[in-house]
């Protein structure tokens, strides 16, 4: 999208779904992912983020928050 590269991408929906590893907890990734996130934002898409854990400890919810975003 744009000049970044997207975990996941669903075009219908304009929705983009970000797994966070742990590279991503820190000042500086966090402030990287947050001008990325409004950025992609600004061209129309909604970003949604999980951590990497959350999908293999908790696939459901993943998958049911990621579900709410559909229209």
């Amino acid at each position: 999208m744009d000049n970044y590269i997207v975990d996941f991408y669903c075009a219908s929906e304009k929705l983009i779904i970000e797994l966070d590893g742990q590279v991503h907890f820190n000042s500086i990734a966090q402030e990287k992912d947050f001008i990325r996130t409004k950025h992609l934002e600004g061209l129309g898409f909604t970003v949604i983020r999980f951590e990497n854990k959350m999908v293999f400890n908790n696939l459901p919810f993943v998958l049911q928050e990621i579900q709410e975003y559909f229209k």
